[in-house]
């Protein structure tokens, strides 16, 4: 399925059964913003990451095997993993 990125382009998406999780390109995404998000097939979007510092984004995500949890890579070096259904950061720690 196809989703309208809300900045730059979809580098990585995941089609879940409540919405599709988009990993959107960091270049040029405002940095004050999370380009990881869930939405809809419409488009709604249902949560935005939780990030670790507020002018990181994301790099890299990746669906865990408990399918309930993302783990995920930031620019500013934190590997964190992420409730599925909130977006909220479980665990972090820093990777540099």
């Amino acid at each position: 399925m196809d989703i309208q990125p809300l900045h730059t382009k979809v580098e990585k998406s995941i089609q879940m059964l409540f919405g599709i999780v988009v990993l959107e390109s960091t270049s040029g995404f405002p940095k004050s913003e999370s380009n990881l998000y869930c939405a809809t097939a419409d488009g709604k979007v249902i949560w935005k990451a939780e990030k670790p510092d507020p002018y990181t984004l994301y790099s890299r995500m990746k669906l865990n095997e408990d399918g309930d949890s993302l783990s995920t890579y930031t620019l500013s070096g934190h590997a964190c993993e992420l409730d599925l259904k909130t977006g909220k950061i479980l665990s972090k720690t820093s990777i540099q």
